[in-house]
């Protein structure tokens, strides 16, 4: 396992505020030279470590993302794990549960549907006895909103300086082929350079910079950080999903977002229609959350947790041999 510093971590923050600052923002930010980040952030790419990618948020852009949920036996279980993380578009591919049950995150165009895409994505097999599809509605933590207290290791004065701008609205941004080209190359290296950008997209480098800059401050573009939470000292990790009246539903999500063991947390269709992905330092730290915090939320009418057994696919960097 990669050991980090106090560098290391303070990079992995920075980049969790903005993905695409310059290393000499951060290193002004952090108080070190541009070059020790640079090299720094080398190493976290090149171990699978931490690396920024650059993604469409779903509703700005008229996508829906899919969170699935796929049971099967447990002697196909790897199979179809290793068939869905090798598409190139699905995210956070895990085994849960013993390895009798795997969840992936799916983003499709308004007019796909899930099923149909579920039906490419899966080996023809009679072993995958289930198959559900809860669309995201709203994100409460992590991914395209604040993120976590686990990843907040920076001063208020350090966010304020790297913070981006963005305005969110429902207004949806259309894209081209050209912008799907520039968002595959964003989504491999969210700082690759914008004279790569041109190339793909046929565009300048200056009309390639003015379209990244339009998408992100319209919120359509955002900045991620695949992270590896083992190396950040939690390997414990859980999904999590409860049943909310709908009144109470932002109420308890927004209570979520402040419990700093929840690394993501959004609202979605289905009978248990609030989610979220957890991380500890220790099993016994998992138990005293469950009973001690999460247990006081009294509109939980009903919780299901599955403990994440492995990882093949960390947002979108795939980590099983292709």
């Amino acid at each position: 396992m990669v050991e980090l510093d106090a560098i290391d971590r303070g990079l992995i923050y920075a980049l969790n505020i903005d993905g695409r600052a310059s290393f000499s923002k951060i290193a002004d930010v952090l108080g070190v030279s541009d070059q020790t980040v640079a090299r720094r952030y080398r190493q976290l790419r090149a171990t699978n470590t931490a690396r920024v990618v650059g993604l469409a948020l779903p509703w700005r852009v008229g996508e829906t993302r899919w969170y699935l949920r796929v049971r099967c036996a447990p002697d196909v279980s790897v199979s179809v794990a290793s068939a869905l993380a090798m598409r190139s578009d699905t995210y956070w591919v895990r085994m849960l549960s013993g390895g009798t049950e795997i969840d992936c995150v799916v983003q499709c165009r308004a007019h796909q549907e899930p099923g149909n895409l579920l039906l490419q994505k899966l080996p023809k097999t009679q072993r995958v006895l289930d198959v559900s599809a809860h669309s995201l509605l709203h994100a409460y933590v992590g991914g395209p909103v604040e993120q976590s207290e686990v990843l907040s290791g920076l001063t208020k004065e350090q966010v304020s300086a790297l913070r981006p701008k963005v305005r969110y609205t429902d207004e949806i941004v259309p894209l081209d082929d050209a912008d799907y080209r520039m968002l595959a190359a964003l989504e491999r290296d969210g700082r690759v350079g914008f004279a790569d950008l041109a190339k793909v997209t046929g565009w300048s480098e200056s009309t390639a910079k003015r379209r990244v800059d339009f998408l992100r401050e319209t919120g359509a573009l955002y900045f991620d950080v695949d992270m590896d939470m083992v190396a950040l000292g939690y390997p414990v990790e859980a999904r999590l999903w409860m049943a909310v009246p709908p009144a109470q539903l932002a109420e308890v999500g927004r209570a979520l977002a402040k419990h700093p063991e929840v690394v993501f947390a959004a609202a979605t269709t289905g009978s248990r229609n609030l989610m979220a992905s957890v991380v500890f330092r220790t099993v016994p730290a998992f138990y005293r959350y469950l009973t001690e915090k999460l247990g006081t939320l009294r509109a939980v009418e009903n919780l299901e947790t599955a403990p994440v057994i492995r990882t093949l696919k960390r947002g979108a960097t795939l980590l099983i041999n292709t």
